[in-house]
């Protein structure tokens, strides 16, 4: 595909990164109008504020649910978040602080519950990356941070959520292509998408007998904060050309992943793992 926007070199000195500075913006907006799918339910999505998480709140709120946006610290980003949300005609709830500090998951999903009165779907979404090419250059400080965010978290999280969730409700993890392919310059965020993925399919199987299902999605390189906030600007540009459909996703193009297993389309589904990638081939 060759009508993508161009992306061009750029940084930003921060993890996460923000939205409101990257050029261009990313696309989150939903493409058709809502049915209703989710409506009556109640979503706590973490890493709402932006990206991805971005995109899946504006689409939930346009099918009826009410969000909770867990976020680490981008403050305008969530309240952009937050007025989208609310122009959809839905309502948000921001909680900011550190998901991978256990009492924070934990508060978050009792705000979720206490605001809301009840939890119904758990997106685990906030994650950070970093480049890291020489592995013995990696510092057990940037080790011991990646593993927390992205995947102490999603403990702690699902720990919080699990005495909420009833027959019918659902768990979705964010994973990545790199848990399956692999990626020479991501090394630890891609261990940490990997046990992201081996946690929903071990959760799956934990709760089926209780009706509550648990899927992830695995994005290819998706045009979202992370990447200008990891990778240096020459990385940057023109980001995603080298998959088959020749560009980046757009963050909208993977929020409709998360609305299928999130929905009654896909109750057949648990265990299992979506992949948005522009076309890479991978293990499912």
């Amino acid at each position: 595909m060759t009508d993508a926007p161009k992306i061009p070199g750029q940084h930003q000195d921060s993890m996460p990164a923000h939205e409101c500075n990257m050029d261009p913006a990313p696309d989150f907006m939903p493409r058709h109008p809502g049915v209703g799918k989710l409506k009556g339910k109640v979503a706590l999505i973490t890493g709402g504020d932006s990206g991805i998480g971005r995109a899946v709140s504006v689409l939930f709120a346009r099918e009826g649910a009410k969000v909770a946006i867990a976020y680490f610290n981008e403050d305008r980003d969530a309240e952009e978040t937050k007025r989208l949300v609310e122009a959809e005609g839905s309502q948000a709830l921001l909680i900011p602080g550190d998901l991978a500090i256990k009492d924070h998951a934990t508060a978050a999903v009792e705000k979720t519950v206490a605001g809301f009165g009840q939890l119904d779907i758990l997106i685990n979404n906030a994650a950070m990356q970093w480049i890291d090419e020489d592995l013995t250059e990696l510092s057990e400080e940037r080790l011991r941070r990646t593993m927390d965010s992205n995947v102490m978290s999603y403990f702690f999280c699902t720990q919080a959520a699990l005495p909420h969730l009833k027959k019918g409700d659902c768990i979705i993890n964010t994973t990545s292509v790199n848990a399956f392919k692999g990626n020479a310059s991501l090394i630890s965020y891609s261990t940490t998408r990997g046990a992201s993925l081996a946690f929903s399919r071990s959760m799956s199987a934990n709760l089926v007998e209780k009706g509550i299902r648990v899927n992830a999605v695995a994005p290819g390189p998706i045009w979202t904060p992370f990447i200008p906030g990891s990778m240096p600007a020459d990385m940057v540009e023109d980001f995603g050309s080298d998959v088959p459909m020749g560009r980046a996703g757009q963050p909208w193009e993977v929020a409709t992943a998360y609305l299928f297993l999130a929905s009654s389309d896909g109750s057949y589904f648990t265990g299992q793992t979506l992949h948005p990638n522009g076309g890479m081939i991978v293990g499912a």
